[in-house]
């Protein structure tokens, strides 16, 4: 997978709460297995009427020519429900890198991290400013920085703000490098193959 340092972007706001797993992606859409096709129905049946292609909801945030950007930003809660790791795929394979968020359940955040796609948790005011900085011009670019685990809000004509974020060391290190789990077994070799060839100390007596 493609490894993630600094994504700098506009983002695609969908200012909702508790938005679960069925709403990312509807559960009759879970019929594949590999992870390609998600994108085109994320958000199903919020992007369209009556699941219709051809009526497409003008004010939802997908459907707005206004935005656009690999920066997903959603409301508290992002995430919750059923454990579908599916949810992630759609997200990912629209074409978003990062979530921003105040709050993830924790399988999604997991599913996330597993599948490079980047969970931003902040502080409830910092999710606001972005809302309001996006609301006044659709193109205000956020940037994330996984290295500092930093992001940053640079609104046109108003000072710089940033927030550090958490993240698992041991994920951090594989999007950096854009190791799965297995990668990142292998690029350990040197040590693993040192520690299996270091002799016996001595064994207590039973």
């Amino acid at each position: 997978m493609k490894a993630i340092h600094t994504v700098t972007s506009p983002a695609v706001p969908v200012n909702i709460e508790n938005i679960d797993t069925d709403q990312i992606i509807p559960a009759r859409f879970l019929k594949a297995t590999s992870r390609e096709g998600f994108g085109k129905n994320l958000f199903r049946d919020w992007r369209y009427e009556n699941d219709d292609e051809q009526k497409p909801r003008k004010e939802f945030a997908l459907n707005d020519t206004r935005f656009s950007g690999k920066i997903l930003v959603a409301g508290k809660n992002f995430g919750c429900g059923s454990s579908r790791e599916h949810a992630a795929w759609a997200i990912k394979d629209y074409g978003f890198d990062v979530v921003v968020s105040s709050f993830f359940a924790d399988i999604f955040k997991n599913n996330a991290l597993n599948n490079f796609l980047l969970p931003v948790t902040v502080s409830d005011e910092f999710l606001k400013k972005i809302f309001d900085a996006i609301d006044r011009n659709a193109s205000t670019p956020v940037t994330v920085d996984l290295e500092s685990q930093t992001i940053r809000l640079e609104e046109k004509g108003e000072p710089v703000i940033k927030e550090k974020f958490e993240i698992s060391q041991y994920k951090k290190t594989c999007l950096l490098n854009g190791y799965d789990d297995i990668d990142y077994l292998l690029s350990m070799m040197d040590e693993i193959t040192a520690f299996e060839n270091k002799p016996l100390t001595h064994l207590n007596a039973i």
